[in-house]
């Protein structure tokens, strides 16, 4: 259903109709109010944490995903440094600014990860379009990281990046300089994903559930390339790759942000499914 004016919706299905390409029409929900609408984003992420928890992309104290504040459009929500992705709750996220200050609307363990600062704040500053980004060591693109080189278009699903990621291929250590995270933010560009060379997968995009959506296929599109690639060559041969022609064609119905949306919110219904808990309003 859609939303209704001056009313708090957030729609069960969150679209309406349908567009070409077979993915439906996203429709934002609507909040009473700009706090109503900070809850729900906050509730999001830590669903969003609880996700990449169960996928085993946590590796210690390691990864970040950070949702840009509708109330204060220069901060942002990131997971406080030290707390298992699993356990993560709405009440447990730190409110940043970006200056790296601590705000009091945080959760009570106020430990900031500095390299979470230095990366995701200059891509908030640098692409006021990105709502939400995401970071982790996760295992398929740490090791893909280490070839230094691009995504091959190998299949359907990974044709979702085709001209749309970037290889960042430096490696300075863990990120706790300002600088550094600039050249990321600058490497990053007006694209939608990053490989980190010797470091792993970056993925920004305008929503909590389109970027955990294209971070999870991005690491699968690393690891059917790391197995592709070695079949191959214990064949002799190479791995065919799809046609730039008709990997942008791919790219149009499954690339876009609305596909990354759509696609994202499955994994938030299997996450309701199994936690038996969905987003209520405060009254």
């Amino acid at each position: 259903m859609a939303p209704v004016a001056e009313q708090s919706t957030i729609p069960a299905n969150g679209f309406s109709d349908m567009k070409s390409g077979g993915m439906p029409k996203r429709v934002l929900p609507t909040f009473a109010s700009k706090l109503e609408e900070r809850d729900y984003l906050k509730f999001r992420l830590a669903q969003a944490f609880r996700i990449f928890g169960n996928l085993g992309y946590n590796e210690g104290v390691a990864g970040h995903i950070t949702v840009r504040d509708p109330l204060k459009p220069d901060c942002f929500w990131v997971n406080p440094f030290g707390l298992h992705f699993c356990l993560i709750q709405p009440s447990d996220l730190l409110l940043v600014d970006h200056g790296g200050r601590v705000l009091e609307e945080s959760g009570p363990r106020r430990i900031l990860n500095t390299a979470a600062y230095m990366i995701h704040s200059s891509i908030h500053v640098a692409r006021p379009d990105v709502l939400c980004a995401a970071h982790t060591h996760s295992i398929h693109g740490k090791a893909f990281s280490t070839l230094g080189i691009h995504l091959d278009m190998l299949c359907q699903d990974t044709c979702a990046f085709f001209d749309d990621h970037v290889l960042y291929n430096q490696f300075n250590g863990v990120v706790l300089d300002p600088e550094e995270g600039k050249h990321i933010a600058s490497a990053l560009g007006n694209k939608k994903a990053a490989i980190l060379q010797n470091h792993g997968l970056l993925v920004a995009t305008d929503s909590i559930e389109a970027t955990v959506f294209f971070f999870i296929a991005m690491e699968k599109a690393c690891q059917v390339q790391l197995l592709a690639d070695a079949a191959a060559a214990g064949r002799g041969r190479l791995a065919i790759k799809i046609a730039p022609e008709e990997a942008l064609a791919t790219y149009t119905t499954n690339g876009s942000a609305q596909a990354g949306w759509f696609q994202g919110l499955t994994e938030f219904g299997l996450l309701e499914a199994r936690e038996g808990k969905a987003y209520t309003p405060t009254k």
